[in-house]
Parts: structure tokens; sequence; C-alpha cells
């Protein structure tokens, strides 16, 4: 897949230093996979939430984050949406972010 963009998530990373690791894997993960369907990233991530709109949210740092993404499955294309907080996360509408 591609990733866009990396830059929220070094950003958010910069800030939490402990989301680095956790962020740098999922990211690799991501390049490295062909997903196709919500079940291809349900085999992968079984605790991932598919939501609507195409958009997955990811628990990151044994669920300490929430990391949001619009996928494209016919380009091979992830999209960032959002990475924060659960309190951050309790403020957007996963949706339509």
């Amino acid at each position: 897949m591609r990733v866009i963009s990396k830059k929220p998530l070094r950003e958010f990373w910069e800030r939490h230093v402990d989301a680095r690791a956790a962020l740098q894997a999922w990211y690799e993960d991501a390049l490295r996979t062909d997903w196709r369907t919500p079940s291809d990233i349900k085999s992968t991530y079984r605790n991932a939430s598919i939501i609507g709109d195409n958009r997955v949210v990811f628990n990151i740092k044994g669920n300490d984050y929430r990391l949001v993404v619009k996928v494209h499955y016919d380009r091979g294309h992830v999209y960032i949406r959002f990475v924060g907080t659960h309190r951050d996360y309790n403020g957007i509408d996963a949706e339509t972010i």
C-alpha cells in the first residue's frame, strides 16, 4: 500500500515519543501489504475497527493511541486521517474526519 502521508505520524511521535516504535511498525507493515478488502486488514489487525466510508481505526501501542485511516482499496492508497490519544479520538467523528 502507499501511505499518504507519513508526516502526521512523525509529528505525533515527536510529541509522544512512546508511540514512535508502534507507529513506525504500523507504517512499515502498511507499506509491505496489499489490502484489497476490509477482511484483509482484519486478518492482520484483529482489533482494528472497520467503520463507514472505508475508514479503519487501529489501536496503537497496546490501545494507548488511535490511528484513523481511509483506505482506497482499488488504488492501493491509505490516507492518514487522524492520529491521537483516546481523549482526542473521543472528540472527532472518525467516519468524516
